[in-house]
């Protein structure tokens, strides 16, 4: 990125592999060099703008997340926003929108110039100088271009800068994964007629939805609650030999499979595993509380395809109908983060050995980042939504099982193990992991934020400044209220009052010092000596 001067810079990097990192320094580079004077940082979700603001405070840049403008608040270098936020206010993001805004755009490949989010996205930031886009698969199942992509004459995309997991192994950036797929004799029963075979076996395309199903089904314990018992050994032993707190995940296919597994890893392990389904508004807390606790086990739908970092994750069942090339891809990303100060160890993903997953499999430790091909090479029974895990399950379904269908027997098995990076060099010590910006952006006296010079921030934050400000919020909001109880007073004249003794016009443009002014301010009502 040293000689980037404007356009797309798109890096191409596997998932866990650090696209974070380099986007959040070359920031910090534009901005010392004044050559950006605020960030809007674009990400699929509302979780991500928070890690994402934790990130950046770690360098001493300071984003707000889930803002509703491209301006920042007083204090901040830039904003942290989703994808359908932008959308829904392209027109007036465009109108604060600068040459010099430095646009970032993380799993840039939910955008699609003929979709709503793409092209919401290029209105709003078109007039930007720079945008930096990030993705661990850079292509779309439904073969629409995404904004600011350069392509060849063959519809190819062209990254900028393309990582893999091949590389990532070999640099100690990943762990090395060994899938093991499982397979075994199967019988179901489609109306009258029974049908038995393996993943080995031929079968007629109408009953490979039906094959697949018996193999995941949890009702028969010779199948997946058999794979998901010698998945739990593994993981008590990892747990008891060197990684005490390793964590396992299994991938289900959608709400119901994910309580029935819930159930099964209930029986087997003698604790109800963690659960967590886009539907629960809870979901992203009880991830949140999964990472950094010590419980064995999660079960997930439509939650891990990307974003979720889980570094003791080691284990993981994939146990999800959904088996584009993206996805997998996405799920195999959760498997390969690594704990700092641990060595690089390796994670197990046990599988159906459905050929379309050990094609997968096989091919993803070559070095080549997949790419998007123009629309009449993309194969029509792969296409998937990038975003729509759960449509994908329910399109399987209704296309490949009639109602009448009715898993019987399975008897299945880990079969051969395919070691991901068995061929790679030896696995090297981890190099330290920074955290300040290197000393060759220099030491300048101001970085400015929100478009004016500031004093620069510490290059590590306890608590990042998003985090304060909202703490500090809070509290001056129980306080208005409190004041308004006792004095008889509507909220809406209780703030007028207290942001003329402060000098704000109102609250949004606070700064943290203004915020602290507010809550002394209300002290002293609250105390008759103001």
């Amino acid at each position: 990125m040293e000689a980037w001067e404007s356009g797309t810079f798109l890096v191409a990097a596997a998932p866990g592999a650090g696209k974070t990192r380099p986007a959040l320094e070359q920031a910090v580079r534009l901005l010392y060099a004044r050559k950006a004077d605020r960030i809007a940082l674009i990400c699929p979700t509302a979780p991500l703008t928070r890690q994402w603001a934790a990130a950046a405070a770690r360098l001493g840049v300071n984003l707000a997340p889930d803002a509703t403008e491209l301006t920042p608040p007083a204090g901040f270098h830039g904003v942290a926003v989703t994808y359908a936020r932008v959308a829904q206010s392209a027109e007036r993001w465009a109108a604060q929108c600068l040459e010099s805004t430095l646009v970032i755009a993380d799993e840039a490949h939910h955008l699609g110039e003929e979709l709503a989010w793409g092209q919401g996205f290029s209105l709003a930031l078109g007039r930007a100088k720079r945008w930096l886009l990030l993705s661990g698969t850079p292509f779309r199942s439904d073969a629409t271009p995404i904004p600011g992509v350069d392509y060849d004459a063959d519809g190819v995309a062209q990254p900028d800068y393309a990582y893999g997991y091949a590389d990532a192994v070999r640099d100690a950036v990943c762990r090395p994964v060994t899938f093991i797929p499982f397979d075994g004799a199967m019988s179901w029963r489609v109306g009258e007629e029974t049908v038995e075979g393996s993943f080995a076996d031929q079968v007629a395309s109408d009953q490979r939805a039906k094959r697949y199903r018996t193999a995941i089904s949890t009702e028969l314990a010779g199948a997946l609650p058999k794979i998901l018992g010698d998945a739990h050994r593994r993981l008590t032993g990892l747990r008891e030999s060197s990684h005490p707190d390793a964590g396992g995940l299994v991938v289900t296919a959608d709400s119901d499979h994910a309580r029935a597994v819930s159930a099964v890893l209930h029986r087997i392990t003698g604790s109800p595993p963690v659960v967590v389904m886009h539907t629960d508004t809870q979901a992203h807390d009880r991830l949140a509380r999964f990472t950094d606790s010590t419980e064995p086990w999660i079960v997930a739908v439509n939650m891990v395809s990307e974003g979720v970092d889980i570094p003791r994750l080691r284990v993981g069942v994939y146990a999800t109908t959904a088996k584009t090339a993206m996805i997998f891809r996405q799920i195999v990303g959760r498997f390969v983060r690594t704990v700092p100060g641990r060595p690089i160890e390796s994670s197990w993903l046990y599988l159906p050995a459905e050929p379309t997953l050990r094609a997968h499999a096989a091919e993803i430790d070559r070095e080549l980042v997949p790419l998007l091909r123009r629309k009449e090479d993309v194969d029509p029974d792969a296409m998937l939504d990038d975003g729509a895990l759960e449509q994908a399950n329910k399109t399987e379904d209704e296309a490949g099982l009639a109602p009448e269908w009715q898993a019987l027997e399975a008897d299945m098995a880990p079969a051969a193990q395919l070691d991901l990076f068995g061929g790679a060099t030896p696995i090297k010590d981890p190099e330290p992991v920074m955290t300040a910006p290197s000393a060759a952006f220099g030491a300048p006296a101001a970085l400015p934020a929100n478009g004016g010079g500031v004093a620069a921030p510490p290059a590590v934050q306890d608590v990042p400044l998003w985090q304060q400000r909202q703490r500090l919020r809070d509290t001056r909001h129980r306080l208005v209220a409190e004041l308004g109880r006792s004095r008889r007073a509507s909220h809406r004249e209780i703030n007028a009052w207290l942001n003329g003794r402060v000098g704000i016009a109102k609250v949004d443009d606070a700064t943290i010092e203004q915020l602290e002014q507010s809550i002394d301010v209300l002290h002293d009502a609250l105390a008759g000596r103001a």
